[in-house]
């Protein structure tokens, strides 16, 4: 253990912030000014060409343009709420594309499909992008607001004198002995032991616990029991996540459970369920909104008719400033004091609706993909934290190599789990998959811990079926090759194969069967480009079409907290010097091989990919195709 004290290792977790927010800022800029339009479009950060729609004030008083995307609706885009966009006009005419960008940022407020709702400063130009008959798009932005939230954390957490933060602060850095309150344990029978035993931790607990849910282990299942059993002892919690799409999950299930919840921020998946629970919506709903819209509007119209200077234009535009002041705080106080649950990213919890809220207890979950940083965002509004995640699965993304190497990428929740391995309960029955493909991952990651349902154990889709098998694709055409700079690695030989693998596999179960019991299927790739090309195939090809709905093809990213009945994994790399990149990054491996509950296909070159302890340990442990027909 370093004798650094707190304040040192937040000064390095700050050094080395800097050190990813110039990388990125760097690598967005070389972005911005070489890829060509149609890369980014294709990347899924950009837009274009779009349809400019109507302008209008939304109930946080933003101004608000719409905008449509009129081409390329297939490609799976990265715009969410609260990440920044700029518009430009693309000038293509002498076949040298020229950008120019507006002097403004915008923010995405809200993305259905290919519409988007974007809040923009009141000075932004939206008659000339309503009327200009040049093309318009927009792209992503860099995230400045983020980044000074984490930096503006950190501060916070160093500074901090003699309350709850420096407290925390000083337990979480160090072996000291975490304190905890001591009643009955409850009993929660329709929970197996683990998840029992975790849901009495997190109510033991007076400073910290660590709920650490291995694949398929209800993670979710008991963290909603956690949040429901501390809403018995307390009026309300808050719950975070990295992702807004992780919000949006267990929201989802504590709305189930009748829980009365705010979410700040707009979801990803946009349906009524989803939205009926948000600030925004619930704030328009409230009865006295329409009084404020009045005075909202009264202020813009006096703004726009002003006489320069009057005396009466003054004293009016105070007058009708507080009373909309005093309507917003009223409003405010009535959603936050109704709700039990306020749910939103990390980033989000400095929301400037949140002002002045403090929480007893703070659950952060998918804490293992979250950056320290933006952690310490959330923790200052509360005064003891659950984590619940998983250290062997997806780690937070950082894009500096020497910041990675610098130490970065490791969590809060990690550092807890080193120091302090009395707060964990690792839940260890999983629901998921089929006992066989289980067992490599509990073996390699969870020291052998994690046992299967009864239920579930020898589940699969057909009789004298392998669950888990490697087919090795070193001896088809299948080499790697890389495409464009910072778009990844592409093997066509080995996408190839592994639609022909799941055609003959499909082919063994039958099409009827497959569509009245919905099997369904995910192709991952860690690779973006070949996530593409073989979305590009499956599309192109006759067999597929009835069963369009029940593929999806992702990276290891995109299936991050999901499932399928059959999983292929489409490894790419292929080369002679045994590179494989960050297949090196096993984490990413125990996700991809964990999202099958019946059958798993590795397609992979075994000459590259066993030179690497962790593959070459999981093809010794497979059944291989070949030598079985041999056998026959």
């Amino acid at each position: 253990m370093s004798q650094e004290t707190p304040q040192q290792l937040l000064q390095r977790q700050q050094l080395l912030l800097q050190m990813e927010y110039y990388a990125e800022k760097d690598a967005f800029r070389k972005q911005t000014e070489s890829i060509g339009m149609q890369r980014k479009v294709k990347r899924g950060d950009a837009w274009f060409p779009l349809r400019v729609g109507k302008r209008f004030y939304n109930g946080m008083n933003q101004l608000c343009v719409e905008v449509f995307r009129t081409q390329d609706q297939d490609i799976e885009h990265n715009f969410e709420f609260g990440r920044p966009l700029l518009f430009f006009k693309y000038n293509d005419a002498e076949g040298k594309g020229k950008l120019k960008y507006y002097g403004f940022t915008g923010t995405v407020s809200y993305v259905d499909g290919d519409r988007m709702v974007v809040s923009v400063p009141d000075s932004a130009p939206l008659l000339e992008l309503q009327s200009t008959t040049e093309q318009i798009g927009c792209q992503l932005g860099f995230d400045e607001t983020s980044y000074r939230m984490m930096f503006d954390a950190l501060d916070r957490t160093m500074k901090a004198r003699g309350n709850r933060l420096a407290y925390l602060r000083d337990l979480f850095y160090s072996r000291q002995k975490v304190e905890k309150f001591s009643f009955a344990p409850i009993r929660l029978p329709w929970l197996n032991p683990t998840q029992e035993k975790a849901v009495n931790e997190v109510l033991w607990a007076k400073d910290v616990a660590v709920v650490h849910g291995p694949p398929g282990t209800g993670k979710t299942t008991t963290l909603v029991e956690a949040i429901n059993e501390a809403l018995m002892r307390e009026s309300q919690v808050m719950v975070c996540a990295q992702s807004n799409m992780a919000v949006d999950w267990i929201c989802e299930k504590l709305v189930d459970r009748g829980i009365n919840v705010l979410r700040i921020g707009n979801p990803t998946r946009v349906n009524d369920k989803m939205l009926g629970f948000t600030y925004e919506r619930k704030f328009e709903a409230h009865p006295d909104y329409p009084q404020l819209w009045s005075i909202r509007k009264a202020i813009r119209e006096l703004r726009n008719n002003r006489k320069r200077g009057s005396e009466s234009y003054h004293q009016k535009m105070d007058r009708l400033k507080s009373r909309a002041t005093e309507l917003e705080i009223r409003i405010n106080t009535e959603l936050f004091d109704e709700a039990r649950v306020v749910a939103s990213t990390l980033v989000g919890a400095n929301s400037r609706v949140m002002e002045g809220q403090k929480f007893t207890t703070l659950f952060i979950d998918e804490a293992a993909q979250a950056l320290e940083a933006a952690c310490w965002i959330a923790i200052r509004r509360a005064s003891r934290v659950i984590f619940a995640g998983d250290h062997c699965q997806l780690p937070p993304t950082v894009k500096s190599i020497a910041a990675l190497r610098g130490g970065l990428g490791k969590t809060l929740m990690e550092r807890i789990v080193e120091n302090k391995p009395e707060v964990v309960t690792l839940l260890k029955v999983q629901y998921r998959m089929n006992e066989e493909i289980m067992r490599f991952s509990s073996d390699w990651f969870y020291h052998g811990q994690i046992v299967s349902a009864p239920q579930i154990k020898y589940r699969g889709i057909l009789d004298y079926d392998n669950p888990m098998v490697w087919i090795d694709t070193s001896d088809e055409l299948s080499k790697e090759q890389f495409v464009g700079e910072s778009f990844g690695r592409i093997n066509k030989g080995e996408a190839e194969l592994t639609l022909k693998t799941l055609q003959e596999y499909f082919m063994k179960i039958g099409k009827q069967r497959i569509l009245d019991e919905r099997i369904d299927v995910g192709v991952i790739s860690p690779y973006r480009a070949q996530v593409q090309y073989l979305r590009s195939l499956i599309k192109k090809r006759e067999f597929f079409k009835p069963y369009r709905s029940l593929i999806s093809v992702n990276t290891v990213d995109g299936f991050q907290g999901q499932e399928r009945d059959v999983i292929l994994i489409s490894l790419v790399r292929s080369n002679e010097e045994g590179q494989i990149g960050f297949l090196n990054d096993l984490r990413r491996m125990n996700v991809a091989i964990t999202r099958a509950r019946m059958k798993l296909i590795i397609l992979g070159n075994v000459a590259t990919l066993t030179r690497h302890p962790f593959y070459k340990k999981l093809w010794e442990s497979l059944p291989h195709p070949l030598e079985k027909e041999d056998q026959e």
